[in-house]
């Protein structure tokens, strides 16, 4: 299942609307990127959401 190692970012799901206003089923994936961050001083795997990731860079805790 796509979902975010941190903030458990996942699916949504709506509807796509056409014009003559039918509704069709549509699913929002969350844009995860695979990286390897050093937690407790081990290499450690992790899909993280890019919003998550922007947020990590921002505090300084990712270069």
């Amino acid at each position: 299942m796509k979902k975010c190692d941190i903030t458990n970012k996942g699916k949504q799901f709506g509807h796509n609307v056409s014009f003559s206003q039918r509704k069709t089923n549509k699913v929002w994936e969350p844009n995860l990127q695979k990286k390897t961050l050093i937690v407790d001083g081990k290499k450690v795997r992790m899909k993280i959401s890019t919003s998550a990731l922007r947020t990590l860079k921002r505090k300084g805790i990712v270069s």
